[in-house]
């Protein structure tokens, strides 16, 4: 179970990052819009950390996306 999460805590991460990048946001600025810190937001994009539901709104809104498109893998 547990190395099933850490590969869709990677696959979340990246798909964020695609989708930060393609709307061309650094990460300190996606961080500073959802008030949290670029270290933070670091992990999130490695697959280190597991995003709240909260945290992954908060994402989608500045990225003008759908919760879904994020967690789409």
């Amino acid at each position: 179970m547990e190395k099933e999460l850490s590969v869709y805590l990677e696959k979340l991460g990246k798909n964020i990052s695609k989708i930060r990048e393609k709307k061309k946001m650094t990460q300190y600025k996606l961080a500073k819009e959802i008030f949290a810190d670029q270290s933070n937001l670091a992990r999130i994009e490695s697959g280190k950390v597991n995003p709240t539901i909260k945290t992954l709104l908060k994402i989608s809104t500045v990225l003008k996306c759908n919760v879904k498109d994020l967690v789409d893998f």
